[in-house]
């Protein structure tokens, strides 16, 4: 674990719960595409970047989940780097505690309060800015998260951060988190078509070709809908809806389970809803949902 591993002339990802990804730019400066999910992982990664006599010039965050912007105080308090992020992810990596409330819908209690839900807060500066690195693309990859990106290096190394998941993952955890179901739909749509050197996935395996993973993720997608259809024959709570889900899956549900498992189905729901295929209506003071 956190083995720096080299793709390119000038790239490397660190093997970590989620990959962080290291471009190497002029002389000894180095540009890191997320940090890990907390301050131990800033700590490995700086020994990292101290044994190479490499020097921070940035952290480049693809989105705001807390195993992606972790490291961040740490990193930024200690070099001064900046930290580059977009759009609703930027407000999130400036106050984290936004993420767990997301999930939660209202104030989260403590049970969700902690590393791998809510990031320490890093200061940010726009992907705009006339400092951000001109020869990195920014790739915008929404649907997993708000407005995800990924980034392409002047090698052709193209980090895709959390838009494929692996088939493990998939077989593990059968409900990765989606916020808006149509745009991950339409991103996995676009990954499709790229064209790199090297994919860099942050939680599958590395690979020139992504096009079977892709396929797996959109098959996954597909085979969850048609599960919420088949749960809502007739009226349904949305509790009993996610309980049969984790049921289904086989999956233990805690705290944290519930509100990203939740949080997903919820996205699926509306999803459904807004293409005709469930409605909801309400009786007895309770929402409830039926295949349309």
């Amino acid at each position: 674990m956190y083995e720096l591993v080299q793709v390119s002339e000038k790239c490397y990802y660190i093997n970590c719960p989620a990959k962080i990804g290291v471009y190497l730019a002029e002389g000894n400066q180095v540009y890191l595409i997320d940090s890990g999910n907390d301050k131990d992982a800033g700590r490995k990664v700086r020994q990292i970047l101290d044994r190479n006599g490499w020097k921070l010039a940035a952290i480049l965050n693809t989105h705001s989940n807390a195993d992606h912007i972790g490291g961040n105080k740490y990193l930024q308090g200690q070099t001064g780097c900046r930290v580059y992020s977009g759009g609703v992810e930027a407000a999130f990596t400036r106050y984290p505690v936004l993420e767990p409330s997301f999930l939660y819908g209202g104030y989260p209690c403590r049970d969700l309060r902690h590393k791998f839900l809510m990031a320490q807060g890093s200061e940010v500066t726009d992907f705009s800015d006339e400092s951000f690195p001109k020869e990195i693309e920014v790739i915008p990859l929404p649907g997993h998260f708000f407005d995800m990106v990924g980034f392409r290096t002047p090698d052709g190394v193209v980090f895709l951060a959390d838009c494929v998941s692996s088939g493990e993952t998939l077989e593990k955890y059968a409900v990765p988190f989606i916020y808006d179901v149509g745009a991950y739909l339409e991103t996995l749509d676009r990954v499709e078509k790229m064209e790199a050197a090297v994919f860099v996935p942050a939680h599958a395996e590395v690979s020139a070709d992504v096009r079977e993973l892709v396929c797996r993720n959109r098959e996954q997608v597909w085979n969850i809908a048609e599960r919420l259809l088949s749960i809502c024959g007739e009226p349904v709570p949305f509790e009993k809806i996610l309980q049969e889900v984790f049921k289904g899956y086989g999956l233990a549900m805690n705290f944290e389970q519930y509100v990203l498992v939740g949080s997903t189905v919820r996205s699926y729901l509306s999803w459904l809803k807004d293409g005709g295929k469930v409605r909801a209506e309400f009786e007895n003071s309770m929402l409830l949902w039926q295949r349309a």
